[in-house]
């Protein structure tokens, strides 16, 4: 089988894989297999290399395209047949960088050091220094982890569910508090360790993320939502993924329901609560079966229960403003600093920041002048 089709495969068998980029170069596209548009900073798509080293598997996750009794064909690329691969797609401007992730042929040593010796080849023997995103693979050692950090820009650890139990529901050869939540630690170690100047290396990986699957199990997305936000603050880390389960053909899932996408959606807008605007998951509103609604913004949901409005926007502090629905992190800012040197007068000003008036007049008073009534809404 030539390169170009495995390509193929293990691009495909990549399907759960998400994550964002900070660069914005402009680049060509290609009809080749490999190339996953992520969303960028301001929005952007920047095309990344994103592929498998192989979608061989020892683990049995019950969702999972590459679960070990899955019966399909079985692909590997050696380090320098994905350098070189990876190297022509850069070189020829289809990508800006290459997210890199595998299943586990043998076992979780020998993979990380297949991907370590990939990451080393593009490094040290063709000089490359642009984007690297690394997956590291739960149980990893920690030199590797160390090790992965010295070659990437960004790594990731999938932690895929939100509770030991609810792992369990989906895979019974991981170990969650020991391969996953215990490798977390360990990257955020790694992090700190740095930032105070030891261990210290030119790549300065910037940051770690993770995904879950959501759908695949029966955790609620309370449970889900709690689990991030311990994350954001004990590890540091720098955002969660959501990922709809979507059944496969051939798995122990095959005949699960799919996962509405309206839900991730929702919990993507509950996430930023927690994470940009520094919400406690007490502040959001669930449903009794601990779900999010399916129709109604998780901010404006949030802002009815709240005992703070209508908010004096001459006045409120910033941890207050940016639970006005319709004030961002930017626009909230913009409005203290405007408001030192002249008060606001009229709601077409805050219009002007990017404040969403039509969603914010409720819930807000200019120099005490209530806009409009809350119970009209």
């Amino acid at each position: 089988m030539n390169t170009l089709k495995k390509m193929q495969t293990l691009s495909d068998s990549a399907q759960y894989d998400l994550c964002d980029y900070v660069n914005h170069h402009k680049t060509s596209d290609a009809n080749l297999p490999g190339i996953y548009h992520a969303t960028g900073a301001n929005g952007c798509k920047v095309p990344l290399f994103k592929t498998l080293m192989t979608n061989k598997c020892v683990n049995d996750c019950k969702y999972c395209i590459n679960q070990s009794k899955r019966n399909f064909t079985r692909l590997e690329l050696s380090p320098e047949e994905l350098a070189k691969v990876f190297l022509y797609y850069y070189d020829n401007n289809y990508v800006n960088g290459l997210f890199l992730s595998s299943g586990i042929a043998k076992d979780v040593d020998e993979t990380m050091e297949k991907m370590l010796e990939t990451l080393k080849i593009l490094r040290k023997n063709h000089g490359y220094d642009d984007y690297i995103h690394l997956k590291i693979i739960p149980g990893a050692s920690k030199d590797s982890i160390k090790r992965a950090m010295d070659l990437s820009n960004r790594v990731s650890l999938n932690i895929e569910a939100a509770t030991s139990s609810g792992l369990s529901e989906i895979s019974s050869t991981k170990d969650y508090n020991k391969d996953i939540l215990k490798r977390l630690d360990w990257i955020n170690e790694i992090f700190k360790s740095r930032k105070v100047g030891t261990n210290s290396n030119s790549m300065a990986c910037a940051s770690q993320t993770t995904q879950m699957i959501v759908g695949a199990n029966d955790e609620s997305d309370e449970e889900i939502l709690k689990r991030v936000k311990s994350l954001y603050k004990k590890v540091n880390l720098h955002r969660s993924y959501f990922s709809a389960f979507s059944p496969v053909e051939g798995t122990d899932f095959e005949k699960k329901e799919e996962c509405n996408k309206i839900r991730t959606n929702q919990l993507y807008h509950a996430d930023a609560l927690l994470n940009l605007y520094k919400f406690n998951t007490k502040e959001l509103v669930f449903q009794e079966n601990g779900q999010l609604s399916l129709d109604e913004d998780p901010k404006i949901l949030a802002a009815r229960k709240m005992d703070i409005f209508p908010l004096e926007i001459n006045k409120a502090p910033f941890y207050e403003l940016i639970r006005v629905p319709g004030i961002g992190t930017i626009s909230g800012k913009k409005i203290i600093a405007i408001r030192k040197k002249q008060p606001f007068k009229k709601i077409e000003d805050l219009k002007k920041l990017g404040v969403v008036v039509d969603r914010a007049e409720p819930y807000i008073k200019l120099g005490g002048n209530y806009q409009t009534a809350l119970d009209s809404y």
